[in-house]
């Protein structure tokens, strides 16, 4: 048996790639939407992919089933409860997929979602009656079970999912070997959950022993326990959610079509008929010269998780980047479904320097001279972009607490009179967020380099 754990660390996503030598079949389960190192690595070791499995429809990317079925042919599996457009099997409850030497059987197991399955698997040189493994999607993770409120918006409320979780893991997953390996969809800095562990596989008896959520406990405690203090998830979720159902075309004919350069003067007309502009350069490169208007989210942070939060997928989106990594920023936004690429700007930002006037520039600032300008007589307001639960750890005395994810939102609650200093726990977020300012009219903004953590390290006070 070959069981082969693909993890992507922007999106915190793993996938798995299953193989019996002896028949030479493979299966891949939640794929990603590029799916060339499954095709690759299955050809490297001898094996054809003839399965593709979803363990429920996932809403934080969109899963490349579609793409393994056009390019390799594979057979799309999904559980007994799911609705979709394409044609599919049922994998229900019992069911079996034999693969030679090895096994996979389906455990129902709704929860974080109503479809969602668990896959055991079987290595037959090894067991017969006990599974060497449980794929669990993201009905169990390290340390952590899936949150249930993600589909309270479409006819089931967090409270029957939550109850539905319960039953799943105490009837189901609890009943299986202390020493099945524990594969999870997801792991830490996933919102599909709220404590995620950065392990990405553990045992069931460890989990059993030392995950908060299956320690002993009633199902009306349980369900109290998994709808409370949940994060934010963004707006995308449900987009990428109804999207996995749906026949859709596939990510290399969308990036032939979206990945080409745009000469700076169409690229500017098509800014003003009203696309998107996404910059994914760096924040020190972005603040000393931007498009007007442009969204600047780095391509070294949670690039397609705050893409996915901060922009229209039904509308127009055009890119600027560092020249060659053009297709990298396309395809991180390909794989959460946001497809409406236009292009990218011929020749990135330098390419706009040939239009006078055009490129304007962000001040950052230090924490000392924050420090500073804030006992002069006219203060900057602080703007803390964190969430709520970092917020309450540390924050700095005075500032105005609005989370990134909402930040556009409460724009009216910000003070357009007064010099205006954003910050996060180290940078990422706060660049964002002073793109963002600007695009709306906000003209006195600095971004706070380093973060609260930077304000730390300065030996400035904090409030707990």
């Amino acid at each position: 048996m070959i069981l082969q754990q693909y993890y992507l660390g922007c999106l915190a996503h793993a996938s798995y790639l299953i193989g019996d030598e002896t028949t030479g079949t493979a299966v891949v389960v939640d794929p990603q939407r590029d799916v060339d190192q499954y095709l690759e690595d299955a050809k490297s070791q001898g094996l054809t992919i003839k399965h593709v499995f979803l363990t429920h429809f996932h809403a934080d990317f969109l899963a490349g089933h579609l793409e393994l079925r056009d390019r390799a042919g594979a057979k799309i599996h999904l559980g007994p409860a799911a609705d979709a457009e394409f044609a599919f099997d049922r994998f229900g409850e019992g069911s079996r997929l034999e693969l030679g030497r090895v096994r996979l059987e389906a455990l129902e197991t709704p929860g974080h979602t109503p479809e969602a399955i668990s896959i055991l698997v079987y290595d037959l040189d090894r067991s017969a009656d006990r599974p060497y493994a449980v794929l669990t999607g993201d009905t169990l993770f390290i340390g952590d079970v899936g949150r249930p409120d993600l589909l309270a918006s479409v006819g089931v409320t967090a409270d029957q999912l939550a109850g539905m979780l319960y039953d799943s893991l105490h009837e189901k997953l609890l009943r299986l070997p202390d020493e099945t390996l524990v594969y999870p969809a997801h792991g830490a800095g996933s919102l599909c959950g709220k404590n995620m562990s950065k392990e990405t596989v553990s045992t069931l008896g460890v989990q059993r022993r030392y995950n908060y959520a299956l320690q002993p406990m009633s199902k009306d405690e349980f369900v109290r326990l998994l709808t409370t203090d949940l994060p934010d998830s963004p707006q995308y979720f449900a987009y990428d959610a109804a999207l996995n159902r749906k026949e859709r075309t596939g990510l290399e004919e969308t990036l032939a079509r979206n990945l080409r350069g745009l000469p700076l003067a169409e690229f500017m007309e098509k800014r003003a008929a009203g696309a998107q502009v996404v910059d994914t350069r760096e924040a020190t490169e972005y603040a000393m010269a931007y498009v007007p208007g442009s969204l600047n989210i780095g391509l070294s942070g949670q690039y397609a998780t705050w893409a996915g939060t901060l922009l229209d997928p039904t509308k127009a989106i055009l890119v600027i980047a560092d020249p060659g990594r053009e297709q990298e920023s396309e395809l991180r936004l390909g794989r959460i479904g946001f497809d409406r690429v236009e292009g990218y700007l011929e020749g990135g930002i330098e390419a706009a320097e040939a239009q006078p006037g055009l490129l304007q520039h962000t001040d950052r600032i230090t924490a000392v001279t924050v420090a500073e300008e804030l006992e002069s007589s006219a203060p900057p307001l602080i703007l803390d972009l964190r969430t709520p639960g970092e917020r309450k750890e540390k924050r700095i005395e005075g500032s105005l607490a609005i989370p990134l994810s909402h930040l556009r939102e409460h724009l009216s609650e910000i003070p357009r009179d007064r010099p205006i200093v954003v910050h996060c726990a180290g940078g990422y977020r706060s660049a964002i967020a002073a793109s963002l300012l600007r695009q709306n009219g906000f003209t006195d903004v600095r971004d706070l380099v380093g973060g609260i953590a930077a304000w730390e390290a300065s030996r400035l006070a904090v409030v707990s």
